[in-house]
């Protein structure tokens, strides 16, 4: 009767630690992930930092995918798709700090092209000046 009693106890704990390892994986699965603030935070502020280096000047088809990007993040947290949200955060990031990248090119061919074109009437001013001597 005792080997009976304790193949039952040997049972009993079997299931119990089965019941127990389901219902953890059932609570884990059901818990509702937090959004990616972090990104969606870092997304807004590379996106404000190219609204202010003048992107959408520059590099507005850069911006506007940024933009894209972070609405559509926006929507899948709404929609509490957080893994989603999270992907899309990133690419707005990317994309506004690409815009970034190609304003500040742009600006800086711009200031290249102004100093070559001073360089230019520099030198047209020195060959004046030397003819008349």
């Amino acid at each position: 009767m005792k080997t009976d009693a304790m193949g039952w106890a040997a049972v009993n704990a079997r299931q119990v630690i089965t019941l127990l390892i389901a219902t953890l994986i059932l609570t884990a699965c059901a818990t509702a992930q937090l959004p990616p603030t972090e990104a969606l935070n870092a997304a807004r502020d590379a996106i404000e930092n190219a609204e202010q280096a003048q992107a959408r000047q520059y590099a507005g088809a850069e911006l506007e995918e940024a933009n894209q990007h972070l609405m559509a993040a926006n929507k899948a947290v709404e929609d509490e798709r957080m893994v989603e949200a999270e992907r899309l955060a990133r690419q707005a990031r990317v994309a506004a700090e690409l815009a970034i990248a190609r304003t500040e090119a742009a600006k800086a061919a711009e200031i290249n092209r102004e100093m070559g074109r001073g360089a230019e009437a520099l030198d047209e001013e020195m060959q004046r000046q030397g003819d008349q001597q």
